[in-house]
């Protein structure tokens, strides 16, 4: 199979766009930890949250360590960084206990880190590598100022009020369920990201060519109103449609129902960060695990796409001879960057009613059909990762970056979300992008999308 050439993207960036990057990026964490206070900065010990004083320092130490300490050989700015902050290094259960710098002197740790990385590129272009280390340290804070708003909302505190994004009125959004599937058609299908793009994590790179077979798979996700169905016709309650270790886990949670839903004997209620408002039937279903996701397929008679499924319903095209094209979007929609009318990401917030006191919802699955695919799938960048039925591995080819435990480490027991969340920033993220998490998870601002059963 050949592929014609695509446009070829420079892979390095001018001084002021990787200086911009940084200090957006920064700005996301402060709004999502400047209203803290001092026992929420430290915060509950649980598995699935890190310590927030903590987290910010670690952002700080990795930096420093892949931007200023690995490509000049600089001396540590903090004696104790590696002591203090090596995610690797340090037991997750461990961070509560270290001898943490006060927030002060964290943010000035931050600061410090964030002039030395801008002014060691002030007077030159950046190479292609430094240009890729910088995107690396970037992104890597954009994946974390996610996990805080995952943070904010699993201990119920108040929503973070972002800048940048404007408000958008769920009145002007076309809204409502969206039924059905769409049929894409078989044939081979180069999954993974091309090597023109200009930047890519290790574990999407060495684009193969893999062959899919025909299938059908549902333009939108499953909602609140379709799973909510699934739980009061005893969902939760039935061994025969969980998996071993799924049916071990509801039990061990004692799982009833999505996370931060409650039944009020009239009507479904969730929580919002910390307030409780009317489940809206017509969003996704969200903060829902694998598992969850996969017995709500066997009561419905439906199954969960392979990864490969879903990249090709995302950024493939019909040939017009019954098959698939050999070109490849970079979104659903194309190759122009996302925008407010296409997706939501980026924090931006819905306002909604006067029953939902933060207005920071969910859109309605039939939302922004401007963004569909070219199959008629929709929203499959953006308002909720989807949970696919592979296991997280390498491609063929694979080869770690220089943080080698980026990818590696996690392959095998792990599964694969596809197209992000509200809260993701759009910058970061396309169609090839990969993201994994146990099957367990049920913080992550995550739903599903089903095929039918073959």
């Amino acid at each position: 199979m050949t592929h014609p050439p695509r446009t070829t993207r420079d892979k390095r960036a001018p001084t002021e766009e990787l200086s911009a990057l940084l200090r957006d990026a920064r700005e996301r964490t402060f709004e999502l930890i400047d209203d803290l206070d001092e026992d929420q900065l430290l915060g509950p010990q649980y598995d699935i949250v890190n310590p927030p004083l903590w987290e910010i320092g670690h952002l700080a130490w990795f930096h420093e360590r892949w931007g200023l300490r690995d490509l000049d050989g600089d001396n540590p700015l903090r004696e104790d960084a590696d002591e203090l902050y090596d995610s690797i290094a340090i037991n997750h259960d461990t961070r509560w206990d270290l001898p943490l710098p006060s927030y002060d002197e964290t943010r000035d740790y931050m600061r410090g880190v964030l002039e030395a990385l801008e002014s060691r590129l002030e007077g030159r272009e950046p190479t292609e590598h430094e240009t890729y280390r910088y995107r690396y340290t970037t992104f890597h804070e954009d994946m974390h100022t996610e996990a805080f708003t995952y943070t904010r909302q699993t201990l119920g505190y108040v929503p973070p009020n972002f800048s940048g994004p404007e408000s958008l009125d769920t009145e002007d959004l076309e809204g409502g369920s969206l039924d059905g599937d769409v049929a894409i058609p078989g044939g081979t299908f180069l999954l993974g990201t091309p090597a023109d793009e200009p930047f890519a994590f290790d574990n999407e790179r060495q684009a193969h060519e893999v062959t899919i077979e025909p299938f059908e798979i549902a333009r939108a996700p499953v909602t609140n109103r379709e799973f909510a169905e699934f739980v009061e016709d005893g969902g939760y309650d039935n061994p025969d449609l969980w998996s071993d270790a799924g049916w071990t886990w509801r039990r061990e949670a004692e799982a009833d129902a999505p996370d931060h839903w409650r039944w009020t004997g009239e009507r479904w209620r969730q929580r919002l960060f910390d307030e409780e408002v009317p489940l809206n039937p017509d969003a996704p279903v969200v903060h829902v695990n694998w598992w969850e996701a996969r017995a709500w397929c066997q009561w419905a008679g439906r199954r969960l796409p392979t990864e490969a499924e879903w990249e090709a319903a995302a950024a493939g095209a019909p040939d017009g001879q019954g098959g698939l094209a050999d070109t490849k979007r970079r979104y659903p929609w194309g190759d122009e960057p996302p925008t407010a009318e296409l997706a939501l990401a980026d924090g931006t917030p819905l306002v909604a009613d006067a029953d939902l006191p933060h207005g920071r919802v969910l859109a309605d699955v039939g939302a922004f059909p401007e963004g569909d695919s070219a199959f008629g799938c929709r929203q499959m960048f953006g308002n909720v990762w989807e949970w696919t039925a592979s296991t997280f591995e390498a491609y063929p080819g694979f080869e770690a970056d220089m943080y080698g435990d980026y990818s590696e480490p996690w392959f095998g027991d792990r599964k694969v979300l596809r197209g992000g969340a509200w809260a993701t920033r759009s910058r970061m993220i396309h169609n090839m992008w990969r993201n994994y998490f146990t099957p367990e998870r049920r913080d992550v601002y995550a739903g599903f999308r089903t095929c039918p059963r073959k």
